[in-house]
């Protein structure tokens, strides 16, 4: 078996692969884009299968780690069985590691298959429907914030604004060009910013789409920066009662929802969950952002044959307010591949880990790992790929 980066000239097998994989009907014009890599496996002078990887980063701890999203793993029907798809993920490690992606993230489809290869469930993606006489009873900001449509020269404030609130949710991608065009949100049918007096206090970007008997808004962003923004723009959603039975929501910042948004105690959600990797631990270590961590030292043994840069011992280092890994130690604590995920994204402690089967080592020892990462609640993102 062969693997390699694909070009150009592997459009036609590739949208194949993927028409039958994922019952995709459009053909893309090109496959290699700015911001993305992938690979294909070949067998017996074909292309039997295909892996894309996305450049993004993920906010953690408020600093963006570099993250590689895998997607549009297809494998040709008449070679399933044969190892295709474990190699591809195999390579892609190696690759995401050159490039500099300390993470890898996907959205699965077949668990089992990438936890073999070392990810892990660590966070979600998330849909919720608000009913309209419960947005109706939104409290009324105090002070409501004129809106106006976005313009071409508010994108880069809007991105701002955006990563404002991003770098405090752990999870969220940081939307890094060129990966992410930002123009492309000025396509869609609302996009309304508020302004302040040093950049946007919000915005808000939605698609009105058919379904029941009045269609669906669906808000992909509700963004904003304080409280008083955020009741402005949940009452702009009230204003569309008559038109709307219901507004689909994806969760961005959870205090909408969470906080400030009138949800019923029963109400529908959309969950898809993604699956963390630790690409590169010694370069996802030294790019986290740490909450303030009290001195500890924890000794660490990685078990990740998939990995070997990093499999081995390890000497976990918070000092000075800084935390760092270095070679060496005891190895008293024992992570397996599957494990590093959850636990660096602060999705699962250690004791969930160990009950797992993929956390050994005393109790005690262990426990410096969840006063490092600090989680405060589910670990999101806002994109899907």
């Amino acid at each position: 078996m062969k693997i390699r980066e694909y070009t150009e000239d592997d459009l036609d097998a590739v949208f194949r692969l993927r028409k039958v994989a994922f019952n995709s009907t459009e053909r893309p014009e090109r496959l290699t884009r700015p911001g993305t890599h992938g690979l294909v496996a070949e067998l017996d002078g074909q292309v039997a299968g295909v892996l894309g990887i996305g450049e993004y980063a993920q906010f953690y701890g408020g600093a963006a780690v570099p993250m590689g999203g895998i997607g549009g793993v297809a494998v040709d029907g008449a070679m399933r069985g044969r190892g295709v798809a474990n190699a591809l993920l195999d390579a892609s490690l190696n690759v995401m590691r050159e490039h500099g992606q300390a993470l890898s993230v996907l959205y699965a489809t077949v668990p089992t298959l990438y936890r073999g290869r070392g990810w892990e469930r660590s966070g979600v993606l998330e849909w919720v429907e608000l009913p309209m006489d419960r947005l109706l009873a939104v409290p009324k900001p105090s002070e409501r914030i004129p809106s106006r449509p976005a313009r071409e020269s508010d994108l880069s404030a809007l991105h701002e604004c955006y990563l404002e609130v991003a770098r405090t949710v752990d999870g969220l991608a940081d939307r890094r060009p060129p990966r992410i065009e930002l123009a492309k949100v000025l396509e869609m049918d609302l996009v309304s910013v508020l302004p302040g007096p040093n950049g946007l206090r919000g915005y808000l970007t939605a698609q009105r789409e058919p379904g029941g008997d009045m269609g669906r808004l669906k808000v992909f962003d509700l963004v904003a920066l304080d409280a008083e923004a955020q009741l402005t723009l949940l009452s702009s959603l009230a204003s569309w009662a008559g038109t709307l039975e219901a507004v689909d929501l994806r969760v961005t910042d959870p205090a909408t929802v969470n906080l400030l948004a009138g949800t019923p105690l029963r109400h529908s959600v959309w969950t898809a969950t993604w699956m963390l990797r630790v690409v590169d631990l010694p370069a996802a270590v030294a790019a986290r952002g740490w909450p303030d961590p009290a001195d500890a030292a924890v000794d660490l043994e990685i078990v990740d044959p998939h990995a070997p840069w990093h499999a081995g011992p390890w000497r976990l280092v918070a000092e000075g307010g800084s935390v760092r890994i270095e070679p060496g130690g005891t190895g008293a604590v024992r992570l397996h591949a599957r494990a590093l995920g959850p636990w660096f994204a602060g999705a699962q402690n250690t004791h969930a880990l160990r009950r797992a089967g993929l956390l050994e080592g005393d109790p005690a020892d262990a426990a410096a790992l969840d006063r490092l990462v600090g989680g405060a609640g589910i670990p999101r993102l806002a994109d899907f790929f």
